[in-house]
């Protein structure tokens, strides 16, 4: 796969009416597809009685696949368990808050369940085994979309309280570190512990949740050992990590889309065990096509290992809102390539015709004949054929980090900002306004950041952080770096205990300001805009303030301020607001920062990035169902599909949902 774009689809021809594997892959080709994923929900196929294993649709999918020059990917079948698997131990269901799984959905599995990796073991041993040494499988796929399934039962209880005692040594120590004492939850003894489905603390159910998180990672590790015994080197391992899903529209089946932080498990401690990082990206179209999703994924997933990654699914037409527009499809493809992608694979091939997701469609529709999204992917195979060489494995070198915490996630689902304000709506407040300004960042997790990376850091609701990492950040702006952090920053330590002094913890000095209430906004506004959801009350003792609040009782509060800490600046937003507020804020910062920012914003997205062969390219990708027209900024560039090259000041022309690629023959000055 060196040097070669993956473009494909996830296949499943145990799905399909009839034989027409030949008929499929002479399609494929034609599309200019060169990859499949199988397997990962075929558990019952491969295995339909205990010890009886059948692998012959995947050797035919193999064998086909290498005479016609593709590529395979295998996926581990066991977040989808047989029937008779369950039949033999029950317990293989998961026990959650709400009590015990049902079968009949996937991801109902206690992921510890003995009889569960008993049996899970010897399918990955058999499947690993079987098709390690065929020369077209190019890399793994361990379980799918990997979380912890809600556990709460009784062999996960007794680990976490293990962990307890090992970690806090007495029940006095334990106590004091969760507040136990209020409403008589403290305990004398370790026995004594309550079953904590019923737990009402918000930091120890926060703490058991970040055990929850571990213990889905520690079984993407125990796979990955497993199919380490026996992949080939030049073979990657994988999971295609699954972002939390953002509701809207009518209540159906899938309602929804790809949209921040998750919760079930960490994205970058499951990355440890990954030779490859890879995700499912989806996100609405039509008119709603925005590619923030597609840009918030990818900076996601290529900030878990700094490198390159693989779209293991996105979409082709999926439901009836997102039948794409003409051109939609190339707009999606070489966006994610632009953030750094390898490539994507749509899920699916085919539309399935029964089951659970009878309506979601993959590329052919449910006549299985070729179509419009289906013509629209053989101009995409086209182009990446021709463009492999320079677009496989782009550089990216962004300055900007933005900061995720799936422990803050966790703890504003107990205590919440608003009842109408998530998490992650904060994260892509702060997200999609550097997105829409052509700001590029990183987006990493806490326990991820390396401060010499960058020149501006941004901390979106960083409701829970420890004294180390508050350290870290006070240095980084009195060392020169710039510093913006939003409203419910700083307010506990990693236990969701409160810190006891004037808020911001350890930073009033770096931010110059203290706070010690907040209120409902009510009619608040600032700078012209209302403010929702939240309004902190700062007072600054030495910042500048940058925006009062406009209310008769709270007009003497700043709502935003700016410090000169060291040789740095500190920026602190107190408040939930416009995005035009938002980026207004950005400038100022990115100026102290000596970043410059583009005049040109969404619906025109540019990302860039650095060619294989060592040039710059400037990725113009347009967002909109208008035509429009921009002046070339750069001296020389030419657009790598159309051919056409551009001298600076020339006007050129976009069309609707439009691509260019624009290729300057010698790089910048660094």
């Amino acid at each position: 796969m060196d040097k070669t774009l993956l473009f494909g689809a996830a296949y499943y021809p145990e799905y399909l009416p009839g034989e027409r594997m030949d008929e499929d892959i002479d399609m494929m080709m034609s599309a200019g597809m060169n990859v499949v994923r199988i397997a990962e929900s075929t558990w019952s196929t491969l295995e339909p009685e205990e010890g009886i294993f059948n692998f012959s649709y995947i050797d035919r999918v193999i064998e086909k696949t290498e005479a016609a020059g593709m590529m395979v990917i295998i996926g581990t079948p066991t977040y989808a368990v047989p029937p008779w698997l369950v039949k033999k131990d029950p317990d293989i269901l998961v026990d959650t808050k709400d009590g015990r799984a049902r079968y009949g959905y996937r991801q109902l599995i206690n992921l510890l369940n003995h009889t569960y990796r008993n049996h899970a073991e010897k399918m990955l041993r058999k499947l690993a085994a079987h098709t390690a040494d065929k020369k077209n499988v190019i890399g793994y796929q361990i379980d799918n979309e990997a979380k912890h399934h809600g556990n709460m039962g009784k062999e996960i209880q007794k680990l976490f309280l293990d962990y307890l005692k090992q970690k806090f040594i007495t029940t006095d120590r334990f106590n004091d570190t969760f507040g136990l004492a209020y409403w008589s939850n403290s305990i004398s003894s370790w026995d004594d512990l309550p079953d904590l489905k019923g737990c009402i603390n918000g930091g120890l159910m926060s703490e058991f949740e970040k055990f929850q998180r571990s213990m889905a990672a520690d079984f993407l590790k125990w796979q990955a050992d497993i199919i380490s015994d026996y992949k080939r080197s030049d073979q990657f391992i994988t999971n295609n990590l699954g972002f939390s899903w953002k509701k809207f529209g009518a209540p159906i089946a899938h309602d929804g889309y790809s949209y921040g932080v998750q919760r079930s498990i960490n994205f970058y401690e499951a990355s440890q065990s990954l030779t490859l990082a890879a995700s499912d990206i989806y996100h609405p179209t039509q008119d709603q096509l925005t590619g923030a999703e597609i840009s918030f994924g990818g900076d996601v997933t290529r900030s878990l290992k700094d490198n390159n990654y693989l779209v293991m699914e996105c979409q082709a037409q999926a439901f009836k809102y997102w039948t794409p527009y003409p051109d939609q499809l190339k707009l999606h493809a070489f966006s994610h390539l632009a953030s750094g992608a390898l490539g994507i694979l749509y899920w699916n091939w085919h539309s399935i015709h029964c089951g659970y997701e009878t309506y979601w469609k993959g590329l052919l529709s449910h006549d299985l004949k070729p179509n419009p999204p289906y013509y629209e992917a053989c101009e995409i195979g086209k182009s990446w054929k021709k463009l492999s060489r320079k677009l496989c494995g782009l550089k990216k070198s962004n300055k900007v980090a933005l900061i995720v915490d799936n422990h803050s996630m966790t703890a504003f689902e107990w205590f919440p900002i608003d009842k109408d304000l998530t998490y992650n709506d904060v994260v892509r407040w702060m997200y999609d306004s550097l997105y829409e300004m052509n700001i590029e960042c990183d987006v990493v997790d806490i326990n991820a950041l390396d401060i010499s990376k960058y020149k501006v850091i941004i901390t979106p609701a960083l409701y829970c952080i420890t004294e180390e990492k508050l350290k870290i950040l006070n240095d980084f702006v009195k060392d020169g770096g710039v510093l913006i952090s939003s409203f419910k920053s700083f307010i506990t330590d990693e236990y969701v205990k409160v810190f006891s002094d004037t808020q911001p913890h350890h930073l009033q000095e770096c931010f110059g300001i203290n706070c010690n209430q907040y209120t409902y906004p009510g009619t608040i506004r600032i700078l012209g805009h209302p403010v929702k959801y939240l309004a902190e009350l700062l007072i600054p003792d030495k910042a500048e303030s940058l925006a009062e609040y406009e209310h008769k009782y709270w007009g003497n509060y700043s709502g935003i301020t700016r410090h000169n800490y060291g040789n740095g600046v500190a920026y602190y937003i107190g408040c939930y607001t416009d995005k035009s507020v938002l980026k207004d804020i950005y400038k100022k910062a990115f100026a102290d920062a000596s970043i410059p920012v583009s005049e040109l914003t969404w619906p025109v997205t540019i990302k860039n990035a650095i060619s294989a062969d060592n040039t710059q390219l400037h990725f113009i990708l347009h967002y909109s169902s208008e035509e429009r027209e921009f002046t070339c900024p750069y001296e020389s560039a030419a657009d790598l599909i159309s051919e056409i090259t551009y001298q600076k000041g020339d006007a050129i022309r976009l069309k609707d949902w439009d691509v260019l690629i624009l290729e300057e023959k010698t790089l910048p000055e660094q």
